[in-house]
């Protein structure tokens, strides 16, 4: 993935860390996308977003591989029970980084030929995100008009995923829609958005 090389991972746990120039410049990001874009997060402080993530060294390691597979992670939200702040992927498009993916590992595997390199549930989990539920999705919806050329996947309710199925979402004529494929399936136009909580 981007940017692994200089990447320092504990060699007793899976928690990886940015070195400070990694840190100091992605903070500077997510600053910069949180001030160009205050509808998304009305009533939240940046001081007390950047506070968090210093504290949360992988939850800042998380959002750098969202930022380096374009995904373009801004808040979105606040928990006010757990006091989290929620991300989600804000690009435009399906992250560019993370498409033709299918849906997991057990679709990954039915496939006899033409495999996609990896599937949507294993790459949210290295990364450390999850993927947007419907719900979710339709809320990144109500903040702009994403996914106008592109779809994403999104979080499948385990009676259709059973069958052999998933879900994705795309926008279209103005509106959300959601859509069902064999979870096998996978196109150059879609990705998959992920959310964390900080």
């Amino acid at each position: 993935m981007k940017g692994e090389k200089n990447m320092k991972t504990s060699p007793n746990s899976h928690i990886k860390e940015l070195s400070l120039e990694q840190r100091e410049g992605l903070l500077k990001t997510l600053k910069a996308r949180f001030e160009k874009n205050m509808t998304r997060h009305q009533g939240i402080e940046w001081a007390n977003v950047q506070s968090k993530l210093e504290a949360q060294t992988e939850k800042l390691w998380s959002l750098h591989e969202m930022e380096g597979t374009g995904g373009e992670p801004d808040v979105v939200g606040h928990d006010n029970k757990t006091d989290e702040y929620i991300f989600f992927d804000c690009s435009a498009e399906s992250p560019k980084g993370r498409r033709s993916v299918c849906y997991d590992r057990e679709a990954l595997e039915s496939r006899k030929e033409h495999k996609p390199q990896n599937n949507a549930i294993e790459m949210a989990a290295a990364m450390g995100i999850e993927l947007l539920t419907e719900e979710q999705y339709r809320e990144l919806q109500k903040l702009g008009n994403f996914d106008l050329k592109t779809s994403s996947w999104v979080e499948t309710p385990d009676n259709i995923r059973k069958l052999g199925g998933a879900i994705f979402c795309d926008r279209r004529y103005d509106t959300v829609f959601v859509y069902h494929n064999g979870a096998e399936s996978y196109y150059g136009a879609r990705g998959f958005r992920g959310s964390l909580r900080v």
